[in-house]
């Protein structure tokens, strides 16, 4: 937990549910907030342009759009031409034989495709270096490990290790200038206790993103348009182009936590369907 005199915080914001509701618990925590959002040549870059409205909306001192390249490394269908699997389930859990890979170990479920190598490693260590030149102590991410698509560095141990490691590998801790905190408020939530309390701070899920694969609008591309189109989106309004495709694991994910929140997601309902009734205006 933060420190009663809060300070600054840097905030991993990817335009999701979970990162803006982490991004308004750390505001109501007394934090001065530093957002910090990748570029990472992913196919759902759509999200960066949610990443801008929730930062803007909730008044930040500074957000960072750090740029890079994973699309060169791939290994991912996130990051790649690999296909992002749309099985239509209501749960996380993956079969091997559905999610293209095998457990390590018998018995244990596969993590799906869209798993990005090392992804939050890579984010939390841009975050770990600004947090250090910020003398920022506190790094939130909204990290979860019960409504999510099993992704081992979303787990409570991993960011525990992490957090060991950033107080031994930063000038600013080994001199005992700064004990740095990784925190994830969010980690033991279901989706729809995630959204409730995100409604109880004010956060805005019309501005949110979750789709891994963005599809063209009627009217502003042919479907399938895949990364490049959804790279030109970034950084437009969330009206603009683009509409979830409804069936991949985070879209699944999410729609799940409104249901069970017994809320109508805001994105669906007021943007696009709205959108559907009136024709593309």
């Amino acid at each position: 937990m933060p420190s009663s005199s809060a300070g600054k915080a840097v905030v991993l914001l990817s335009g999701g549910i979970d990162s803006a509701t982490t991004l308004a618990v750390a505001g109501e925590n007394g934090h001065e907030l530093y957002a910090i959002t990748f570029d990472y040549h992913q196919r759902h870059a759509r999200e960066l342009a949610s990443a801008r409205l929730v930062a803007a909306a909730h008044c930040v001192e500074k957000h960072l759009v750090v740029v890079f390249d994973l699309h060169d490394i791939g290994g991912s269908a996130l990051t790649s031409a690999i296909e992002v699997p749309k099985s239509g389930r209501k749960t996380a859990a993956r079969k091997p034989k559905e999610a293209g890979l095998l457990p390590r170990n018998p018995g244990a479920l596969a993590i799906p495709v869209t798993y990005v190598p090392a992804r939050n490693t890579i984010f939390l260590s841009f975050a770990l270096g600004w947090a250090e030149v910020l003398e920022a102590e506190n790094i939130y991410i909204g990290a979860n490990a019960v409504d999510y698509s099993g992704y081992p560095d979303c787990r409570p141990e991993y960011l525990r290790a992490f957090e060991q490691m950033a107080n031994l590998a930063t000038k600013a801790s080994v001199e005992g200038k700064l004990r740095f905190r990784i925190n994830a408020p969010l980690v033991s939530l279901t989706k729809a206790q995630t959204i409730q309390k995100g409604l109880e701070l004010g956060v805005d899920y019309g501005l949110t993103w979750s789709c891994y694969d963005p599809q063209p609008v009627s009217g502003h591309g042919a479907k399938g348009a895949g990364q490049a189109a959804g790279r030109r989106a970034a950084g437009r309004k969330p009206s603009a182009e683009f509409r979830p495709c409804g069936q991949c694991d985070s879209c699944m994910i999410r729609e799940k936590g409104f249901r069970e929140a017994g809320i109508k997601d805001p994105l669906i309902h007021k943007r696009y369907r709205s959108r559907a009734r009136g024709g593309n205006k």
